[in-house]
């Protein structure tokens, strides 16, 4: 087998390049050099990228629907460096627990601009959103409903609220990541009537005020229709809600949820492409309901980080089982990224130091850790490889490092910020000494 794998770099940052040594440059630096100096694994995240993703669904979303927030979904992953690009580009935050907050209040994150989720908050978080002054809190249950307006009582405030519904649309992603459907642990059903009960209660709640309603189907949704269907049945409803209780519709957020190329040979519609789809639908749903225009929150997280980050490795041990499997070994695998063994997450690779060199054998890239399902790629074609050649996986920006883990107690690795040449360091590598740190003898 001979095959360029020139056609990868489309899934790395959009900055990437090849050097004369063959080597992959992110943002105008070597990534083999940066693996000899801050060690592997590694993360690099490109600034020019996530900016330009960050403009792109701004851009796109506005000039279709000019009262659109972009709000940012902390959870695909944050860090004080990157709250602070978010921040300086104009976005919003979707957080969903108190440390995503009180990253975002180290940074002097705009409050009014955080849209607090979750399906299970505590009181102890309600409290910190309801001192910081978060913009708005996503209702997702009856006990939050009653315990927010008890806690908004006792803070002298009137909390702005939007309900997340439960619109019961299939997105057809995984079984893990679907949040839509009615057999879900989200939101409040509209099949059942309790989204019906839950507007009642709301409006009746002396210390809340509904602003609209939220929905989320899953991630990563690889087509537009899941949306259109959600949207007309939400619309439709916040019609009938209008009609029996008066109630106007100010916000409204169909979520996010965006898909991402993964593979060379995906096929994922384009930010474009999602942004006239579900615009086009809340306008002329809008409109045939004779509803007011709402403003429109979306939630972009993956799509604007996920192309910006990748992950890097060293090559250790390879295992050749003739006629069956050639293993290459690397210095990371669950610990640093689990989307492969808990989702079944498909991911391409390039030998970062061998990027001009035809491919030439069928591999599947094994992590280090002491469980069978520790594959990081499988079946992936690469150039000849040797321990100690650096293999640079794409796309690992988003839910890779917020998802890391100490397994094996095994330090989780550090991550860099490449810009126009220059590396900085946004997050040290662990020590062992780190990973002992709150243990008591």
């Amino acid at each position: 087998m001979q095959r360029n794998n020139l056609p990868k770099l489309s899934l790395f940052p959009l900055t990437s390049d090849v050097d004369t040594q063959g080597h992959l440059r992110i943002g105008g630096c070597d990534t083999v050099q940066l693996a000899q100096k801050y060690g592997t694994p590694l993360y690099i995240l490109d600034e020019f990228t996530l900016r330009h993703k960050c403009r792109e669904f701004h851009n796109e979303f506005a000039r279709r629907y000019p009262n659109t927030l972009v709000i940012y979904a902390s959870k695909a992953f944050l860090n004080p460096a990157l709250a602070v690009i978010l921040k300086e580009e104009g976005l919003g935050l979707d957080v969903v627990s108190g440390g995503e907050m009180s990253l975002a209040q180290i940074v002097d994150f705009p409050g009014e601009k955080v849209y607090f989720h979750g399906n299970n908050k505590t009181a102890d978080e309600l409290k910190l959103a309801l001192d910081w002054k978060v913009g708005r809190i996503v209702v997702d249950n009856f006990h939050e409903l009653e315990l927010l307006n008890k806690l908004a009582h006792s803070a002298g405030v009137k909390q702005d609220i939007l309900l997340r519904l439960t619109p019961g649309v299939d997105p057809h992603t995984h079984h893990h990541t679907t949040t839509g459907i009615l057999d879900s642990k989200f939101g409040f059903p509209l099949a059942t009537g309790q989204a019906e009960m839950a507007v009642t209660r709301a409006i009746a709640a002396p210390h809340l005020h509904l602003k609209g309603f939220h929905f989320h189907l899953g991630s990563p949704i690889p087509d537009t229709p899941p949306f259109e269907i959600a949207i007309s049945l939400v619309l439709n409803f916040a019609s009938e809600m209008r009609g029996k209780y008066e109630f106007e519709l100010d916000e409204f957020s169909p979520g996010g949820g965006f898909a991402v190329k993964y593979m060379v040979d995906s096929q994922v519609p384009s930010t474009a492409d999602y942004a006239e789809a579900i615009t086009t639908k809340v306008i002329d749903t809008a409109n045939e309901l004779g509803l007011t225009l709402p403003k429109l929150i979306i939630e972009p997280g993956r799509a604007i980080v996920g192309q910006a980050g990748i992950a890097v490795y060293t090559v250790g041990a390879i295992k050749e089982i003739p006629g069956v499997r050639t293993y290459i070994c690397v210095d990371g695998g669950i610990g640093d990224n689990i989307r492969p063994t808990l989702y079944d997450a498909k991911y391409e690779a390039l030998v970062a130091n061998k990027v001009n060199e035809d491919e030439a054998a069928i591999v599947t890239i094994a992590g280090r850790y002491c469980e069978s399902g520790d594959i990081l790629a499988r079946d992936v074609t690469v150039p000849p490889i040797a321990p100690g050649d650096i293999i640079a996986m794409p796309l690992a920006g988003a839910y890779s490092i917020p998802m890391s883990s100490n397994y094996n107690m095994v330090p989780r690795p550090a991550i860099v910020m490449v810009r126009e040449g220059k590396a900085r360091l946004i997050r040290q590598r662990e020590s062992y000494q780190d990973l002992m740190r709150l243990d008591v003898i």
